[in-house]
């Protein structure tokens, strides 16, 4: 049997999700042995990652366009270079303005090129399935955590921190930008004469798209909903440090977090298809607000195990849902610059949460706060989500393709 070039796609975004994003979540990893090495203070470590995600969220608005205008392939070999040379630049950074200048930029911006482009190109290849193939892209995100924490540990253990993110570095130039030639625009599909395009009924612009209460709600959503989730997923090492877990073991819990997300995706890709995309984000977000304020109550090696395996499921699991929504209200042909313009408005979320947890921790010597606030910002993305509402109904043909993706 054959098989579709598309799973290429999917393989291939994996893969540069993968890098992408574990090379940025990793400096929570490198948080407390940077601290001790150089002296820096953990907000001031944590404000790299609120500029990276700052950056990838203005940077996949404007890689999802030109992904849309110019082709993707040529935008995820700029960001494999930009992340390589990021990364090694960052690992020489004598200062601490210096390393959140280049980590914060450079790694948000190539970073921001992955995700976004390679999940329209992944849905531009697949005719069915598609609810799959973006949970599979965005399985890449929980990759990076799972596979590159216990590595980036284990290299700092044996050497320093500057040797470990010299290593991402040189991992980002052998895996990611090879990778970037594989990538292949899909095919135009050809219609019979008399046929009505697939993409008929979806005639707004992106502007227009970017107008409506629908694009407006499914951007809040992903804001409130990656407020909620940032905090405690990038300070979860270091709180397990604080409560006595091993260094090694708190990686560990990191990295079985990560796995658990991975396992989310798929779940709520395949629920997707099977009962909706919009009841699958709802009870998504309600149980990664709930598995936020359990938190609270993690003490042991085990309970940070057990609450991230929760937690990890459903971050995990919504995060494929936005896409989907998008493709259904707006269609494939503006999905580059629609999905780069949720991404963008997510990442600002996104940013408040290392920041935010740092400065907890600086302030009360402890991380309750970030986690109160976690479950607040997690039941307002609840809310929002319970607003969305269909588009206005399109032609009938444009309904069967729809239903059909």
């Amino acid at each position: 049997m054959k098989i579709s070039y598309g799973w290429v796609i999917v393989g291939t975004g994996m893969l540069m999700t993968c890098m992408g994003m574990g090379s940025m979540m990793s400096l929570s990893i490198f948080l407390d042995p940077m601290s001790q090495a150089t002296g820096w203070s953990r907000t001031g470590i944590s404000t790299a990652m609120t500029l990276d995600f700052l950056c990838m969220g203005l940077a996949a608005f404007i890689w999802g366009t030109l992904s849309d205008r110019y082709g993707t392939r040529i935008v995820v070999l700029l960001g494999g270079l930009i992340l390589a040379a990021g990364l090694l630049a960052a690992s020489q950074a004598e200062s601490l303005w210096q390393f959140q200048l280049i980590f914060g930029i450079a790694v948000g911006v190539a970073a921001g090129s992955f995700y976004a482009p390679m999940t329209s190109v992944a849905i531009g290849w697949m005719s069915n399935h598609r609810s799959l193939a973006v949970a599979l892209v965005s399985a890449g995100l929980s990759m990076g955590s799972m596979l590159l924490a216990p590595l980036v540990r284990v290299l700092i253990n044996d050497h320093d921190w500057r040797f470990a993110m010299m290593t991402l570095g040189f991992m980002a130039l052998g895996l990611v930008v090879p990778a970037s030639f594989l990538v292949r625009q899909p095919p135009v599909v050809r219609q019979a004469p008399g046929a009505v395009p697939e993409d008929d009924g979806y005639s707004m612009t992106a502007a227009q798209a970017m107008r409506t209460p629908q694009f407006i709600a499914i951007a809040l959503t992903h804001f409130a909903c990656c407020a909620a989730h940032s905090g405690p997923i990038f300070h979860l090492v270091s709180n397990a440090i604080g409560c006595g877990v091993p260094a090694l073991a708190a990686a560990s819990a990191f990295g079985v977090m990560g796995l658990a997300a991975l396992g989310g995706r798929v779940i709520c890709g395949i629920a997707a298809d099977r009962i909706g995309a919009k009841p699958t984000l709802v009870a998504g977000l309600m149980v990664q607000a709930l598995g936020a304020f359990a938190f609270l109550f993690a003490t042991s090696l085990g309970d940070f195990y057990s609450v991230g395996i929760i937690f990890g499921i459903a971050y995990g699991g919504v995060m494929p849902l936005y896409a989907i929504l998008l493709r259904e209200y707006f269609g494939q042909r503006i999905m580059g610059t629609t999905f780069g313009a949720v991404s963008m408005v997510a990442s600002i979320g996104m940013s408040f949460g290392p920041w935010a947890g740092g400065f907890t921790y600086d302030t009360f010597s402890s991380y309750s706060w970030l986690y109160v606030g976690s479950f607040a910002a997690g039941l307002g993305a609840v809310a929002i989500a319970l607003t969305f509402r269909p588009m206005p109904a399109r032609s009938a043909p444009a309904m069967a393709a729809a239903r059909t993706a």
